[in-house]
């Protein structure tokens, strides 16, 4: 993991730089390395330095943020900072990172941060976890966004009792509902907490915590059995025997 992410500020509101500045200097493991007006004025010391992590606003004058975006190259993590929320579908579509609806609380920015900055660390999937480090880690995310038709849905992860895929897309089963979105396993995966779900077929990831038994390669959460394949089977049973 980084010892700490460098960062840029552009934002063409001198209030909202300095808010956000203060946030900055409150969180040791973010670096402010520059702040600009403008896209045009960052593009030059963009591609020198390569920043970690760009707080972006989205209306400024002669180049938003939105359009700005696809020109960078490469593109650090992004964090929209906005009064609009009207863009947070486009943002969706362009891999933002967060996005932080002016005025937004220290609290509510440092919640973002965090998870970025965890993020960026080395996450192996099946690396076998005490029971004491698993009771500790309470700063893994309550809850994902996900793009479900025109929308962008709040989906809760301890709601999660498996995915399923259906060719493009995948079903995501909780208790109350069933949410279709256009998602590959291996993005969702990145989204996850990786001690509570693992992959145990090609077309299942199971969240391990809502498994009621395993029998014969087969697990039962709720009313559905899923299948264990060979190809998952070994990283599997692996992964519940760390948890032991």
């Amino acid at each position: 993991m980084h010892e700490k992410l460098t960062c840029y500020i552009i934002e063409d509101e001198h209030l909202a730089q300095e808010i956000l500045e203060e946030y900055i200097r409150k969180v040791p493991f973010l670096e402010l390395k520059g702040t600009f007006a403008s896209p045009l004025e960052a593009a030059g010391p963009l591609q020198q330095d390569k920043p970690d992590l760009l707080f972006l606003d989205i209306n400024m004058p002669d180049l938003d943020g939105l359009s700005f975006i696809p020109m960078l190259n490469p593109k650090p993590l992004i964090i929209l900072t906005t009064a609009y929320d009207q863009y947070a579908l486009k943002a969706y579509d362009l891999e933002v990172k967060d996005y932080l609806l002016k005025p937004f609380t220290f609290e509510r920015f440092y919640k973002g941060v965090l998870r970025l900055y965890q993020e960026q660390g080395p996450a192996p999937r099946y690396t076998p976890e005490k029971p004491e480090e698993r009771a500790e880690a309470k700063n893994e995310p309550e809850y994902i966004f996900l793009k479900v038709g025109h929308r962008i849905q709040k989906v809760a992860t301890r709601d999660i009792l498996f995915v399923e895929g259906m060719k493009d897309y995948l079903r995501i089963h909780t208790p109350a509902e069933k949410i279709m979105t256009l998602l590959s396993f291996a993005k969702l995966e990145e989204l996850l907490p990786a001690q509570d779900f693992a992959r145990v077929h090609r077309s299942f990831l199971v969240a391990l915590d809502k498994i009621d038994h395993i029998e014969k390669n087969r697990i039962q959460i709720a009313d559905q059995l899923i299948p264990i394949s060979d190809t998952y089977a070994e990283a599997f049973y692996k992964m519940l025997k760390g948890l032991q």
